[in-house]
């Protein structure tokens, strides 16, 4: 059994990429925010006394400097996992802002985050989700010894832990055991 701390990124800047009028997937590059920034340092003191051994970060902008922070500050490196990605409100990657993704968003909610029987929908399910962070947890904690940062998105630690309200720049405690995918 592997100690994980699930960190959500610090507060995204979504401006840069709003104002170019960048659609789907490319919100994915927004930065932090100022106070996300300072978020992410906070929570490096925070979590510096757990002695972690090893970083893994979702490939978007916000979490990947959010990892950067924490690793500076930590004396570790980071590694890099497409599967501990924010959850898609479209696999096709099209929507076109953010009145798209709040409408999966609660269409999403509406359902409990799982389609309903027998219909597809264009967003990724809970299950999903859950089932690619397992995964990508699992490759990431055979490596290592000590405790683990995986720094990742609100979805992300919702599917893993049933926790909704995780704020940007904080952190929730989970328990990785490999038996559980068997």
């Amino acid at each position: 059994m592997t100690q994980i701390y699930l960190v959500r990124h610090g507060e995204p800047d979504y401006e840069p990429v709003d104002t170019r009028g960048w659609p789907g997937m490319a919100a994915d590059s927004a930065p932090l925010t100022a106070v996300g920034a300072k978020q992410a340092q906070e929570l490096a003191d925070i979590l510096s006394g757990v002695m972690a051994t090893y970083i893994v970060s979702s490939p978007f902008t916000r979490a990947l400097q959010s990892a950067a922070i924490i690793g500076h500050r930590l004396a570790l490196g980071v590694r890099v996992d497409y599967d501990l990605r924010d959850w898609l409100p479209d696999h096709t990657g099209l929507w076109r802002g953010v009145a798209d993704v709040r409408a999966a968003q609660a269409e999403f909610e509406a359902y409990g985050g799982e389609w309903p029987n027998g219909i597809q929908r264009p967003w990724e399910p809970l299950s999903r989700v859950r089932e690619r962070a397992r995964a990508a947890l699992g490759r990431h904690t055979a490596s290592t010894d000590g405790p683990v940062l995986a720094i990742t998105h609100a979805t992300v630690i919702r599917a893993l832990t049933g926790e909704t309200g995780t704020a940007h720049g904080s952190h929730e405690y989970y328990r990785y055991d490999p038996a559980d995918d068997v």
